[in-house]
């Protein structure tokens, strides 16, 4: 779902993956600012790579936990939602006992990461985080069993831009109507037998999105939708909650794609010209096409890439471990590097709606389960973080691009 100095933001799946798929049409994006909060050497430097292990060799280092400096309150997780938490550690134990996993870490390239360690990590920290009274107690344990393993980042000092992603919440039909006319569709029984290359999305949809009945796609319609955007969206995002003209409730999830490469169409806005690309984030782009609906059709089809859908009956989303997502503690990272299931820690900018209803960006760490992937999560340099349904979170998401840090906690060996 996903460079430059501060942040080049594209999110995509390129070949067919469990869901969640990580999408988006949303390029060079900013890193926005964030209040202060103690001294720079606190702030930012302390929480680098250390200059002695830079350079080296594995895209993890290890390293000892960060200390914290006084007063700086963003340095503790502060575990507001700590049954969320728990219930997203029991589901990457559960991952872990699959022979999927098994067979993920007899492979995984860094040493000293093992399944049976990432286990009794998580089973150690999930009884520290149940007799823990404080943020600060957690932490204090943490330094005293845990090592840090931190990500290289895209700079080699632990850079990484950090970017949000949601499951959308919108009004569907079962039937097609005159009102509701833009359907997402099933993975196709055939598609195996599909001569190579796949049809594009212009292909399969034409440039109205209207056209899918006339070729490959016939009888295949899952839902339809209002808005062309919307079927869009849900690509974007790999799942979607749906309320349904008939008063029902529904959840559909990623089944499938065609296997192009994503194609930016915020990029495509900027290089026409239509929208500088420097600031550009989804609710302008979003706010572009509410203006100028017919160039819908000149743009999305630009994007050759075609996701499936499944529907889910109310199950929530689900990441590429194949365990539900959990809000604010889920995260989707490169799965080639980076061990899936295991815990980490984040440490970003994140954007928190007020009481005013105004966004405010705050540096935050957070204890977090690595979930999920994408095809263009690419290297050690990215995180998409989970931030859940409905308007609200996609609010968030839209304007969630930064630079922070990302660490696995393993317990000393």
């Amino acid at each position: 779902m996903f460079v430059n100095h501060l942040g080049l933001l594209y999110k995509l799946a390129t070949f067919i993956t469990p869901p969640i798929i990580i999408l988006s049409f949303l390029v060079g994006m900013q890193p926005l600012g964030f209040r202060e909060l103690s001294l720079p050497l606190c702030r930012i430097k302390k929480w680098n790579v250390p200059d002695s292990l830079q350079n080296k060799q594995p895209v993890l280092i290890e390293r000892s936990p960060v200390g914290c400096c006084q007063d700086d309150i963003s340095c503790f997780d502060e575990l507001a939602d700590k049954k969320a938490l728990i219930t997203s550690i029991d589901r990457s134990l559960q991952y872990l006992q699959t022979s999927r996993a098994i067979a993920t870490y007899q492979k995984y390239p860094v040493t000293g990461i093992t399944r049976d360690r990432v286990i009794k990590s998580l089973t150690r920290f999930r009884q520290l985080l149940l007799k823990s009274k404080s943020a600060k107690e957690l932490h204090q344990a943490i330094e005293k069993e845990f090592v840090y393993y931190q990500s290289v980042g895209k700079d080699q000092k632990g850079t990484v831009l950090f970017t949000a992603y949601y499951e959308p919440l919108y009004l569907a039909s079962r039937i097609p109507t005159d009102e509701f006319r833009y359907p997402v569709y099933r993975l196709p029984p055939d598609i195996n037998s599909w001569p190579q290359p796949h049809p594009t999305r212009l292909e399969l949809e034409g440039a109205d999105g209207l056209q899918g009945t006339k070729g490959k796609l016939r009888g295949l319609e899952l839902f339809w939708f209002r808005d062309r955007l919307e079927p869009y969206m849900i690509q974007i995002q790999g799942s979607a909650r749906l309320q349904l003209t008939d008063g029902t409730d529904t959840t559909i999830g990623y089944a499938g794609n065609t296997g192009y490469n994503y194609k930016s169409i915020g990029r495509e806005l900027a290089n026409d010209g239509k929208l500088p690309l420097q600031g550009m984030t989804m609710p302008i782009i979003l706010d572009y096409f509410q203006q100028h609906p017919p160039e819908l059709n000149i743009y999305i089809h630009r994007d050759p890439s075609f996701v499936f859908f499944q529907e889910n009956h109310g199950a929530p989303a689900q990441g590429s471990i194949n365990v539900p997502l959990t809000t604010e503690r889920s995260i989707a990272t490169d799965n080639s590097l980076m061990p899936p299931g295991a815990l980490a820690l984040i440490r970003a900018p994140f954007p928190f709606v007020q009481a005013n209803g105004e966004m405010e960006h705050q540096i935050v760490s957070r204890y977090v389960l690595d979930q999920d992937t994408g095809g263009a999560i690419k290297g050690a340099g990215r995180v998409d973080y989970f931030l859940g349904t409905g308007k609200i979170a996609g609010e968030r998401a839209g304007v969630t691009v930064s630079n922070g840090q990302l660490y696995y906690l393993l317990l000393k060996p």
